[in-house]
């Protein structure tokens, strides 16, 4: 049976259990569990965190803990009872455990690992804490360090600061909110500034002492060194070094590491230096013989100095080497380390040996004890401490020092009758009152034990030695008295025996007579002479002996001038038991000289306040002493005594000694009846105080009034105990009458000079030190009342000084801090006169930091739910007098500008939150009652009205989010259940006072705004939190956010009528309301919108407004990463919430008023799909096409369905930014074009919108047409751009803006440069259709065509999808898929290439147009793409499939054209198609045919690398034939039972025949071409191939073109065709004009009658003079028409950097061949510089290639009638060979390059006979007969991509050529050298304009503008029309220059009247209505 738990309430799960019995609950190890129930081993109850979920589980997997129980029953609540530092580790670690696998997995793995660390640390702290064996310091010890990990890993993760008292977490409810504030705002402080450390210590290791010549020991000197004072600041770290320079005990560390210790900041500086000293211990010279002498000296070595300031950037310095210098002369040693420092280098230079010093220094912060904790390796292993010399900055009490610090300064010696000077070495000893030497009082430095003897370093023959050596003698005080220092001078021989001879010492006693030790300073000492075997021992006899010269007066000084040697020294003291002032020891002894007292008295003043500490209980006992003498006599001077001692402790240097002074107050002072003289001197003095001039002294009194009273209080203690409490009333009336005095004081005004003031100042900051005091003697409320009266007398008047002001309000500040204003009886009296003080301030913005703090202290003392009536009278007082005032000041800070500065930021915010957090505590503590009491208060409605707006603008202002730091979620929370709760106290006030009539709009809309950032707020959104946060927020305070919309709910239903002040206002801040995914809380706020709704077509009869509104805030809120699918859903739900209301619809149509709303929510909803999609396409990484398509999705549903023009161009800008970032910058030129079309070319003004500024629309557009144009460029859709060139220029034309048409015009030339210089690729395009529901709403159920990106093929395109899609699963073949996919809830993607159907096919079939330009209308303006699947229908021919090979054609209709403002668009229609085998069969041989011709013509052009695709393909076509192939077609098709069984077919045979023939004559000039450049290796394949071909012939039934000749109605004049020997086949034509109807037959004049034997030696020879005439790559394989000939002509030839013909997937391929590459590095050279080779053959010369002309002119015959017979004769004169012409027509070729300008153009004007001849010859480049008028160009060998200047050939006599500038086509690179210039720059560049090519029709000999197609429009891309032709430019080709242009308008009109005129669209159709939106 299931028995409740009594004790077994909470445990932890031990092992994991599945729960898989029945009812069983599945828990992880780790889980904490509450137990309900229990039963036989069974537990029954929930995981904590999961509590819903309850069930059984075995107690054997829990393990128990204490914990007690809150609301027994039901809903009981369990709380473990263990330290609340574990409770908080645990449930921190099981938050961090998620979050710690989070940054596994977002690759953050730096910050995995530390955390990885830190939580090791915790658990093993976490350990210690509950084996609980540690001690009560420990355990202080390891709850520090767990919650400063806490505190860290909540940091680094994001989590909130949590809020602690001695390391426990806090509960906001147990404390004030002012108090929770400071524990905050210290724990943010510490965390974001680290408190500087006062104290620092430098750590310093020597290491060795690296030299190349050592062998001698040595000791090494460290000391600090102040450059600036010149003199040491430390003592001296001594240590001794071996032979080898290692420290001689390694082993014990203290020898060779110190710890210098006690800087303060201020020595932290640069002039602070380590200086370091090196003494050798030796022979006299440092190259000495080892035997020359045995005795050892101390010899100066070396010196090295390093500043402090380089050890303060890095902080540790190891391995550091320093340099060791040494002085030049050894006089200078006692200032070398001076002489580096200034860095005098002539007086030292680095050590013979190149010595180098390694040490290892480290800089540590904080007091000695803290280094201890944090380093105390370094202590454990030893170190000795250095200290500063004499005192540190803080003396503390009971420190022991008696050092006395002897510097061995200089001496004076005579040479002693030798010739040089001495070698003088001091022996320093110290000798005892009794004559023995004292042992071990000797310290040379710390590292070093203390020695009984010193022996100086030895200078070498210096008889005025200078030694500057610090000594400290560490005497005890016993032995001081009566002791001497006695220094013996001795001579130091360096010879064989090395004597040391004494010859003099000095000596000086320790203490005078009179009991004072040695004064500090320099004492010159007087040389005593003596012999070597004096004996000094006895000190009777030289003690007697006068022993300084300073000292002497009288007689004695004859005798002392007569000697003339000396010796110096420096003594200093530091004693905390010795004295050297006498009138200290005057002031002890007073008893001894009575009559000296007031003398005593008087000096104490100027006796040094170190002396007075050391001395300070002895003082003090002899200043009350004197006072228990005579009262009368000395009581004002023992008065004025004590306060110049209490104020000496109010110094920093003596504060750690008040302490001494309070313990001396407590146990020694006895003065039983002080307190009545010091009660009566204080009176004196504060009753002269308003008449005294000078106020110092006073104002030293009153500064000391604290000890005073504690003296006075102490006193009359004593006195009561001695008495037993008599005079207790008279005690009373003195300090009553002192008070007075001191209110009457404080009342007084300051007039004229502001010592009153000051006085009053020094009395207000020391006063409330003295409450403690009175407090000992008086009840509670008396010195309340006591206090209230004193502070209540400060005058009030604000015009006196601030600086008073300021003191007033501290001491107001301390009396709240006081013990006194704990005591509630006590704070109600004092509370008004603080609120007074406080209000006068806060009213005049005055010392509000102060204030702040005030108002902390007050609250802090005010507990939350202290319902004592005490604490309701404070509030109540506190309410009626601050609260107003204090939302003002709020108000007033928080408009203000923030400072600059971060100490004054930090200040201000401070400042800011104190006070928020003091009207948050004053609102949490007023009840019912307050609030009530505070809306009666207000008389009027209006003060009402100004109230309820100020609170409600203040609660604005404390959501804001940076109100409080981002982690203080603790504090916000507690301010919006504060706030939550005070607004609903006021909305009845609202309801009450503020409808109906009295109904204030402004107050109302405040409370909604203010309600809807209050839900908004980014803390309150309970689901981003982590489970446990959100259920310790729930438990406490509940959803906020749900109780605020029910209140939004009952307000906004008691408005009625008033709500249609609210429309459409309120729809946006409600909608952000609803987009909160918290059920509960849409439901409550979505009704809402119905009502709107209602009411707005109540008022209009529609709801446009609600509508507009709805949709613009909807994509704002979207776009912010609101809403999710369930809203969308929920929202759907109003539909159906159109029937339940009818009493809201009685008064409307129901049709009507339905209709409409189903109608907005379905658009909302759509709108909503598209802007989901768009912003979860947004979340992601880089941008792709899901990105770019959801953004073009969600610009159309703008454009189309909702017409906002606005959003539409907001969109269009995010969508060009995308395609900027993802490099699509012709798809980003679209889309910016889109904006381009909503404006016109107006001057109306536009106000500045995104990132254009405000300017007019001309200028706006100017600049959108210029940027689109750029991004043309860069995409290399430079057609179009020529296009909005055109357009601008016309701009500036029609404003005679000459300056930028110029430039304009050169941007054209240069598109139209790179049109035919620059490679472009053709792109893939690819089918792609999205099955599934589990694609984004714009995707799903949708194919789409996608081009591809650069060199990207089907399988690059296919991964890439998959990678945008992950989850898509890729269909593996193109058969449409059925419904069962459509409707799956999965992603399939079907992706297969396409091919683009050009619109117009003009320009591609068009003859003589470059591959360059027709690549461009191959791949653009693609409405169309067709997919081919072939299939047999019928049964299947073994032997001739093609009879049964039919294909199914799909065709694929886009909604736009490819490309636009994507790179995919949706398919709009798709048509299927089946061709019959015949269709087929045509299709397959035009396809052939084509291919053939290309790579012929690329063969030629020498565009090939090899003529391995020509050999390929010949193989393929004439093999196939001959083995099937095309005879296939003809047992197929050509057979009589097909012809009569489809007799509709007629035509398509004849077309099949007509091509079977056309392939025969074009594999026959192909052969021809082939045997040109065939290798030799080859050769057998070709031979193969011609015999192959004549099979083919037979077996096609063709032997000759004899008969087509025939036909052909071209006479040859010389009878018989006959083809010069220079020239080649009159089918090349120089520009590839065609002018013959395409389907015409094809001949080969000449070359088609030679058999197949003679066909490769005829051939070869014509081809070869073809070939070798082509130097330049631009001339094209092409047929020259005739009346009978056709042309074999490259209708599909791609970029001659692209093999066209190639397949689909090597067509693209970005390699240049190595020649194509080698002749474009070439192309700038000019042709005297370009390699001759066999590649690049020596360039034929202009006069040259003229000639090939004529020759080519004469072999043919002419057809044009209009010629005479002389013009059509031919006259090859052989001098037109020569070379000289040709020379100088190379000269004149060299020169031409120029840049011809743009010529305007000009009608058509009749010509010499000349100009109409038809150029039929091979020649390279049509030449212009120009002279003068445009200067000639320099051929290039790849003049093939270069928009030619062609004109017609004229037929020239040699001698006339030679004198014609040369035209040949040319490239910018090659003219101009502009090839450097990057082409997206939008700047035009300076190139030559394209030039039609001129061609004839029929036999007219009239010369036409040859039609050459323009790009298509870019503004044709949703309207399918012809696309439109450009206007003709032509190039005038009289000889006179051009003529100047016409006037602009002129010149369009009489333009656009030519012949040959552009089709400009009509006007295009507005996509938007114009708008008054001026964007």
């Amino acid at each position: 049976m299931w028995i409740p738990t009594e004790h077994e309430k909470y445990g932890v799960v031990i092992a994991s259990f599945r729960g898989t019995v029945p009812y069983g609950l599945s828990l992880e190890i780790g889980d904490t569990v509450q137990i309900l129930e229990k039963c036989d081993g069974w537990y029954r109850g929930f995981a904590l965190k999961n509590p819903n979920i309850k069930g059984i589980f075995p107690s054997s997997y829990v393990h128990l803990k204490n914990a007690c129980v809150k609301n027994k029953g039901q809903f009981e609540m369990v709380i473990p009872t263990e330290d609340s530092v574990i409770t908080e580790m645990t449930s921190t670690l099981r938050d961090w455990g998620t979050m710690w696998k989070q940054l596994y997995v977002r690759n953050e793995g730096d910050l995995f690992h530390r955390l990885w660390h830190i939580m090791n640390e915790i658990l093993d702290l976490r350990r210690q804490v509950l084996v609980g064996h540690l001690t009560h310091d420990r355990m202080k010890d390891v709850k520090r360090h767990i919650t400063a990990r806490l505190d860290w890993g909540n940091e680094q993760l994001g989590l909130d600061l949590v809020p602690r008292k001695e390391y426990a977490m806090v509960d906001p409810e147990d404390i004030s909110i002012t108090e929770l504030y400071r524990l905050m705002e210290h724990r943010h402080r510490k965390k974001d500034t680290p408190v500087q450390a006062s104290s620092h210590h430098l750590f310093v290791q020597m290491k060795s002492l690296m030299c190349s010549n050592l062998g001698e020991e040595l000791e090494v000197i460290f000391s600090l060194f102040d450059s600036k004072e010149n003199r040491p600041i430390s003592e001296r770290f001594f240590l001794r070094l071996n032979r080898n320079g290692l420290p001689k005990a390694p082993d014990k560390p203290e020898r060779h590491c110190s710890l210098f210790v006690d800087l303060g900041s201020s020595e932290l500086r640069k002039d602070i230096y380590i200086t370091v000293h090196i003494i050798r211990i030796g022979r006299m010279g440092a190259g000495e013989k080892k035997n020359a002498c045995s005795v050892q000296y101390r010899r100066p070595f070396g010196c090295a100095v390093l500043s402090i300031a380089d050890l303060l950037t890095g902080e540790t310095k190891d391995d550091l080497i320093l340099k060791v210098y040494m002085c030049n002369t050894e006089s200078e040693w006692y200032q070398i380390h001076e002489n580096i420092i200034k860095k005098l280098n002539a007086r030292y230079n680095l050590t013979g040996s190149n010595a180098g010093l390694a040490v290892s220094l480290q800089l540590l912060h904080g007091d000695i004890e803290q280094i201890r904790r944090e380093y105390s390796s370094v202590f454990s292993h030893g170190v000795s401490i250095t200290r500063k010399l004499g005192f540190s900055n803080i003396i503390m009490p009971g420190e022991m020092r008696n050092d006395l610090y002897i510097t061995i300064e200089r001496g004076e010696f005579e040479k002693g009758g030798k010739s040089v000077a001495r070698n003088v070495e001091v022996t320093m000893f110290i000798v005892d009152s009794s004559g023995q030497t004292l042992k071990d009082f000797i310290s040379f430095g710390s590292g070093e034990p203390p020695a009984s003897e010193y022996h100086s370093f030895v200078l070498y023959h210096n008889n005025s030695p200078r030694w500057s050596e610090l000594l400290k003698l560490p005497i005890p005080v016993d032995k001081f008295r009566g002791a001497h220092i006695r220094f013996e001078f001795r001579h130091c021989s360096t010879k064989e025996k090395g004597e040391k001879k004494l010859f003099g010492f000095s000596f000086v006693p320790l203490m005078q007579e009179d009991g004072r030790t040695l004064p500090d300073g320099t004492h010159e000492l007087i040389v005593h002479k003596c012999e070597e075997n004096t004996n000094l021992q006895d000190t009777t006899r030289y003690l007697k002996l006068p022993f300084s010269k300073g000292i002497f007066l009288g007689n004695n000084n004859q005798a002392m001038k007569a000697t003339k040697e000396s010796f110096c020294i420096t003594s200093f003291l530091c004693s905390t038991k010795l004295t050297q002032n006498g009138d200290m020891l005057d002031l002890l002894k007073w008893r001894t000289h009575p009559d000296k007292i007031t003398g005593c008295l008087s000096k104490l003043k100027e006796i040094d306040g170190s002396e007075i500490v050391k001395f300070l209980q002895d003082t003090l006992d002899t200043l009350f002493g004197i006072l228990d003498e005579n009262s009368q006599k000395y009581g004002s001077k023992v008065f004025d005594s004590l306060v110049h001692i209490i104020n000496l402790l109010q110094d920093s240097k003596f504060h750690h000694f008040k302490p001494v002074m309070d313990t001396y107050i407590e146990s020694h002072f006895a003065g039983a009846l002080a307190y009545r003289d010091l009660i009566k001197v204080l009176k004196w003095y504060v009753d002269r105080i308003t008449e005294a001039e000078r106020q110092e002294h006073i104002q030293e009194v009153l500064k000391a009034q604290e000890y005073i009273f504690k003296y006075i209080v102490q006193s009359r203690r004593l006195f009561s105990l001695a008495t037993g409490g008599q005079n207790e009333e008279e005690f009373r009336c003195c300090i009553q009458e002192l008070l007075m005095s001191v209110r009457f004081f404080l009342s007084q005004e300051s007039k004229g000079s502001g010592a009153l003031s000051q006085s009053q100042a020094v009395f207000l900051s020391s006063f409330p030190a003295v409450y403690s005091e009175l407090l000992k003697l008086f009840d509670v409320r008396e010195v309340a009342n006591l206090v209230q009266d004193t502070l209540g007398s400060l005058p009030t008047i604000l015009h006196v000084d601030d600086s008073l002001q300021a003191i007033k309000l501290q001491c107001i500040g301390k009396t709240v801090e006081s013990q006194l204003y704990t005591n509630p009886d006590s704070r109600y009296i004092l509370l008004p006169v603080v609120l007074h003080h406080l209000h006068i301030h806060l009213q005049e913005q005055k010392d509000l930091i102060m204030c702040a703090r005030i108002l902390s202290n007050v609250f802090c003392l005010i507990k939350k739910n202290s319902s004592e009536k005490s604490v309701l009278e404070e509030i109540d007082v506190i309410v009626a007098s601050l609260l107003d005032i204090l939302l003002r000041t709020i108000l007033e800070i928080t408009s203000r500008p923030q400072p600059s500065s971060s100490a004054m930021r930090f200040q201000f915010q401070d400042v800011t939150g104190e006070f928020v957090a003091c009207l948050l505590s004053l609102l949490r503590q007023m009840t019912d009652r307050h609030y009530q009491q505070l809306l009666d208060s207000f008389n009027t409605k209006e003060e009402l009205r100004d109230f309820l707006l100020q609170i409600f603008t203040v609660f604005r202002i404390l959501i804001r989010p940076e109100m409080f730091p981002k982690d203080w979620t603790v504090m916000r929370l507690v301010a919006n259940n504060v706030i939550i709760t005070t607004v609903l106290y006021l909305s009845d006030a609202l309801r009450k006072n503020f409808l109906n009539e009295n109904f204030d709009y402004k107050i109302w809309d405040s409370y909604f705004y203010l309600a809807v950032i209050f839900i908004n707020q980014l803390c309150l959104q309970l689901e981003m939190f982590t489970p446990s946060k959100k259920k310790k927020v729930l438990e406490k305070y509940g959803d906020m956010r749900v109780t605020m919309g029910c209140e939004i709910f009952s307000m906004w239903q008691n408005l009625g009528e008033h709500k249609l002040h609210f429309i459409p206002a309120l729809i946006g801040p409600f909608l952000e309301v609803t987009l909160i995914p918290q059920p509960d809380l849409r439901n409550v706020m979505i009704p809402i919108f119905h009502d709107m709704m209602d009411w707005e077509q109540r008022r209009s009869g529609n709801f446009k407004q609600v509508e507009a509104k709805l949709i613009d805030k909807l994509d704002s809120l979207m776009s912010e990463g609101k809403g999710d699918e369930t809203y969308r859903e929920l929202f759907n739900s109003i539909i159906p919430l159109f029937g339940p209301y009818p009493s809201l619809l009685k008064k409307i149509e129901r049709e009507t008023w339905r209709e409409s709303g189903v109608s907005l929510i379905a658009t909302v909803t759509r709108l909503m799909e598209r802007l989901l999609d768009y912003r979860d396409c947004m979340k992601m990484g880089e941008v792709d096409g899901k990105k770019i398509g959801c953004t073009v999705s969600l610009l159309n549903f703008y454009k189309t369905e909702l017409n906002k023009e606005e959003m539409y161009i907001r969109y269009i800008h995010k969508l060009y930014d995308l395609h900027l970032k993802a490099q699509n910058f012709t798809e980003a030129a679209y889309t910016l074009l889109l904006y381009d079309e909503l404006l016109e070319w107006s001057d109306r003004p536009l106000r500045e919108f995104l990132t254009y500024p405000m300017q007019t629309e001309w200028q706006r557009k100017e600049h959108l047409h210029l940027t689109i144009i750029q991004n043309f460029d860069r995409g290399k859709c430079w057609e179009n751009g020529i296009i909005l060139c055109r357009k601008i220029a016309e701009q500036y034309e029609s404003y005679y803006d000459y300056r930028n048409l110029s430039k304009m015009r050169m941007m054209e030339a240069s598109l139209y440069d790179k049109i035919m210089d620059q490679q472009r690729l053709e792109p893939e395009f690819f089918r792609v259709g999205f099955y599934g529901k589990k694609f984004p709403f714009f995707l799903r159920n949708k194919e789409f065509v996608c081009r591809g990106h650069d060199y990207e093929r089907l399988e690059a395109f296919q991964q890439r999808m998959l990678n945008e899609f992950p989850h898509a699963i890729a269909m593996q073949h193109a058969n449409q898929p059925d419904e069962t996919i459509f409707q799956a809830e999965a992603q399939y993607l079907q992706i297969y290439a396409v091919t683009p159907i050009p619109e117009s096919q003009e320009v591609l079939q068009r003859e003589g147009v470059p591959d360059n330009i027709k690549s461009f209308y191959k791949v653009n303006h693609i409405w169309k793409f067709r997919y081919d699947r072939p299939f047999h229908k019928g049964t299947k021919d073994k032997e001739n499939e093609f009879k049964s090979l039919w294909v199914e054609r799909t065709s694929l209709y886009l909604v736009q054209s490819l490309p636009g403002i994507s790179r995919w668009f949706e398919v709009e229609k798709r048509e299927v198609v089946e061709m019959s085998p015949l269709e087929n069969a045509i299709e397959v041989l035009e396809n052939k045919n084509q291919q053939l011709k290309t790579l012929i013509s690329q063969c030629q052009t020498r565009q090939m690398q090899n003529i391995n695709p020509l050999t390929m393909c010949l193989n393929g076509v004439i093999d196939a034939a001959v083995n099937g192939g095309v005879s296939r077609y003809q047992e197929a098709f050509f057979v009589k039972e097909y012809i009569l069984s489809h007799p509709e077919d007629g035509e398509k045979i004849a077309r099949l025949r007509e091509l079977m023939l056309e392939q025969a004559q074009i594999l026959e000039f192909g052969l021809a071409v082939h045997e040109k450049f065939v290798p030799q290796d080859m050769r057998p394949l070709h031979k193969k191939l011609v015999d192959q071909f004549f099979v083919m012939k037979s077996s096609l039934g063709i032997q000759e073109f004899s008969a087509c000749m025939q036909a052909s109605p071209v006479h040859f004049p010389n009878g018989s065709p006959r083809v010069c020997r220079n020239s080649a086949p009159a089918s090349v034509s120089p520009d590839g004009t065609r002018v013959i109807p395409r389907r015409s037959p094809l001949s080969y004049p000449a070359v088609n009658r030679y058999s197949s034997s003679s066909l490769s030696s005829q051939a070869s020879a014509e081809v070869s003079n073809i070939t070798g005439q082509s130097e330049s790559s631009d001339e094209v394989f092409n047929m020259q028409p005739s009346p009978s000939t056709s042309s074999l002509s490259s209708t599909h030839s791609a970029s001659p950097n692209v093999t066209s013909s190639a397949p689909s997937s090597a067509r693209a391929s970005p390699l240049l061949s190595d020649k194509h590459k080698h002749s474009r590095e070439n192309s700038c050279l000019s042709p005297r510089e370009r390699p001759c080779s066999a590649i690049y053959p020596t360039p034929v010369e202009p006069s040259q290639r003229m000639l090939f002309n004529h020759i080519g002119d004469g072999a043919l015959p002419r057809s044009d009638p209009n010629l005479s017979a002389p013009e059509k004769a031919v006259n090859p004169t052989p001098s037109s060979w020569s070379l000289d012409s040709g020379k100088e027509a190379k000269n004149m070729s060299d020169s031409g390059k120029l840049i011809s300008p743009p010529v305007p153009p000009r009608p058509t004007q009749t010509a010499s006979p000349a100009r109409h001849t038809t150029s039929v010859s091979p020649s390279p480049a049509g030449r212009s007969p120009l002279k003068g008028s445009v200067q000639s160009f320099t051929p290039s060998p790849v003049e093939y991509h270069s928009p030619g200047l062609i004109s017609n050939s004229p037929v020239l006599s040699g001698s006339y050529s030679s004198g014609i500038s040369s035209l040949s086509r040319c490239s910018t690179s090659e003219t101009s050298g502009f090839e450097n210039q990057v082409n997206e720059q939008s700047a035009p560049l300076p190139v030559p304009v394209p030039v039609p090519v001129p061609s004839y029709g029929g036999e007219e000999p009239v010369r036409k503008e040859s039609k050459t197609p323009p790009p298509y429009s870019v503004y044709e891309r949703t309207l399918r029309r012809p696309v439109p032709l450009p206007h003709s430019l032509s190039i005038p080709v009289t000889p006179e220059p051009p003529a100047l242009p016409p006037k602009p308008l002129a010149a369009r009109s009489s333009h656009l009247e030519n012949g040959a005129r552009r089709t400009d669209p009509g006007p295009r159709p507005r996509p938007l209505p114009r708008k008054v939106s001026q964007l």
